[in-house]
């Protein structure tokens, strides 16, 4: 089967998540002060924080998606079902993010969130994995350089959000801040994988 339409469904389910992420930012009633509403915005600042991580973190989620996808030229029912409990992951990021956002101090919230990311990067380097296992859904002629940076690639979310799931019992507040290691690591993959592919794709 080809990939086109698990691409369109998780581009749909993507932009779905990532504009319903706007959502959870919503400020008390304030009066008509510019004061009031100085300090209203000031006291949103963990939920500002929490928007813009996790809007990232989709981003950084949809780009290997994408990239991945570039290399997966047909799918079958496994590689099907690999991406639909992922994109199910996708959807629940927006709840996940309201709830560190709702409840900034409690470490459960804190895993909860971290779980999420943590099964989100799991699973596409699941899909990684089956998809090039035997080169069973891409091209033969596939470099097995790009094959192995792209399993390396993958561990780097999980172990961040687990180092994140770990500092929350520590200190909630500077958790969050683990994750923005996430987009750095994958800058650097990316480096490397434009040297292999000559600035291709």
């Amino acid at each position: 089967m080809t990939t086109h339409r698990i691409e369109a469904l998780a581009d749909g389910i993507f932009a779905i998540a990532m504009t319903l992420m706007v959502l959870n930012l919503a400020l008390p009633e304030a009066g008509k002060g510019a004061a009031e509403l100085h300090s209203l915005l000031i006291g949103q600042l963990d939920k500002f924080l929490g928007y813009a991580v996790s809007f990232v973190l989709l981003a950084v989620f949809w780009i290997r998606h994408h990239e991945q996808s570039h290399f997966v030229k047909r799918t079958d029912r496994k590689h099907l079902w690999i991406n639909i409990i992922f994109l199910m992951f996708v959807a629940l990021v927006p709840f996940s993010t309201s709830l560190v956002g709702d409840y900034p101090d409690e470490p459960v919230a804190e895993v909860f969130f971290g779980c999420n990311i943590f099964i989100l990067g799991a699973l596409l380097l699941c899909n990684w994995a089956y998809a090039t296992d035997h080169y069973r859904l891409v091209d033969p002629s596939l470099d097995p350089r790009l094959v192995a940076l792209g399993k390396r690639r993958g561990v780097v979310t999980p172990l961040v959000a687990i180092s994140a799931m770990g500092l929350s019992f520590i200190n909630p507040d500077i958790s969050a801040y683990a994750y923005l290691f996430i987009p750095v690591f994958e800058g650097v993959f990316e480096y490397r994988h434009r040297r292999m592919t000559g600035g291709t794709v």
